[in-house]
């Protein structure tokens, strides 16, 4: 049976709350970095799936997400959340001694997860990136060029094909429902530039995921994005028709289970 406790630490600015899944002994420690706006407690079936596949599960809210501290959905630095992550994968490390660790990043998690595997790479001994926003959104992009930023907050159509997804996301009160904040949005911009410019991923076995339809991170400008830091060791699946949430789409299934295919291959010869 899966146990799920919260913890928290003083990150880079402020506290951030950090939750944990676990079961047995685990045969290895995933973190999950979220997306823009969300928290990790959407991720709670996903964290079931890899308790259920051997993993400890650790996932941290980004500084102003979910239950951490900070002005809700200002993201003052990519930079500084990579971090905060790392700091969450040393502990959850230190408690698991001598398990591979894997990273899975979601969005804007997707551009916090591939900033890590380029500062950090030899931490890590997989990569997944979710729907990654590191070929940036030309529409979201030209939000920055309007003053004030007008009130259009994320459409959940967008998110999945599953209409329960979406209603979901509106009404918990933990997802940011607002506009774009132009401090994230600047910054999110800063840290694509960051990723184009930061060196490619080596040897590091990298798993990248995305829907076909997707309205968030479109898939021509991740695609281009993927192939200026792919590596050696990159595997990728594009699911027809899906939109941005994969691990939410009407075939969630089979999408974790692809993920964790995944593991099974690159962890354990």
């Amino acid at each position: 049976m899966t146990t799920r406790n919260e913890s928290a630490f003083f990150g880079t600015r402020g506290k951030i709350a950090v939750h944990e899944w676990s079961d047995r002994a685990p045969r290895y420690v995933a973190i999950i970095a979220h997306g823009y706006g969300e928290h990790a407690r959407r991720y709670d079936h996903v964290a079931e799936h890899l308790v259920r596949h051997g993993a400890a599960v650790y996932a941290p809210d980004h500084q102003g997400h979910g239950r951490s501290e900070g002005e809700r959905a200002l993201v003052a630095s990519i930079e500084e959340v990579v971090t905060d992550v790392r700091t969450v994968a040393s502990r959850a490390v230190e408690a698991h001694r001598e398990r591979p660790l894997v990273l899975i990043g979601h969005s804007m998690g997707g551009i916090i997860a591939t900033r890590y595997a380029q500062r950090y790479g030899s931490d890590l001994s997989a990569l997944v990136l979710s729907g990654p926003a590191i070929g940036g959104n030309p529409g979201i992009e030209a939000l920055l060029t309007m003053d004030p930023i007008p009130d259009f907050p994320i459409d959940p159509s967008l998110l999945s094909r599953d209409p329960a997804v979406g209603r979901a996301y509106q009404e918990d009160p933990l997802v940011w429902h607002g506009p774009f904040r132009r401090g994230t949005l600047d910054e999110l911009f800063v840290a694509i530039q960051a990723v184009a410019a930061g060196p490619k991923l080596g040897s590091l076995p990298t798993l990248w995921m995305h829907g076909s339809q997707d309205g968030l991170a479109p898939f021509a400008e991740t695609r281009a994005a993927i192939e200026r830091v792919r590596g050696t060791r990159l595997e990728s699946i594009a699911y027809e028709g899906a939109q941005h949430e994969i691990f939410n789409e009407t075939n969630r299934a089979e999408v974790l289970e692809a993920m964790t295919s995944f593991f099974d291959r690159v962890l354990w010869k």
